[in-house]
């Protein structure tokens, strides 16, 4: 009985902590592919500048 409830408890916390982990690794990818979208938005952009 002691070993079930300590992994439930284990898996508990890992859950616990595993939430504020992937939230933050969500955000860094958003705000990684938000910055390459302005990136390469001003590379066309100087680019087309260049051209015309």
């Amino acid at each position: 009985m002691g070993r079930i409830l300590l992994i439930v408890a284990a898996v508990i916390a890992a859950l616990v902590l595993l939430g504020p982990v992937v939230g933050l690794a969500l955000s860094l990818l958003k705000w990684g592919l938000i910055i390459g979208a302005v990136v390469l938005g001003a590379m066309f952009l100087t680019n087309w500048l260049k051209r015309t």
